[in-house]
């Protein structure tokens, strides 16, 4: 499974929108509903599924999907 496909599996759980529907314009708050605790939450499991270290200043200017994919490559790099 590629890595996009994986964190879409990961938000998927957080929301009622399938993995295979989600476009990266989606917000987190206003498109999928994530609460507070959600995000956070949903930013604890992807430092441990994909092994990386999110920076606080980093985390919270992430919106969509598509900037935390991106976050994510980077952070892989």
């Amino acid at each position: 499974m590629n890595r996009a496909a994986e964190f879409k599996k990961i938000v998927a759980q957080y929301c009622s929108v399938a993995a295979e529907e989600m476009k990266d314009e989606m917000r987190f708050r206003e498109d999928l509903g994530f609460s507070s605790l959600d995000f956070m939450s949903f930013l604890g499991e992807l430092e441990d599924t994909f092994d990386v270290e999110l920076e606080q200043e980093s985390a919270v200017q992430v919106r969509t999907i598509g900037d935390a994919l991106q976050m994510l490559e980077e952070l892989a790099a």
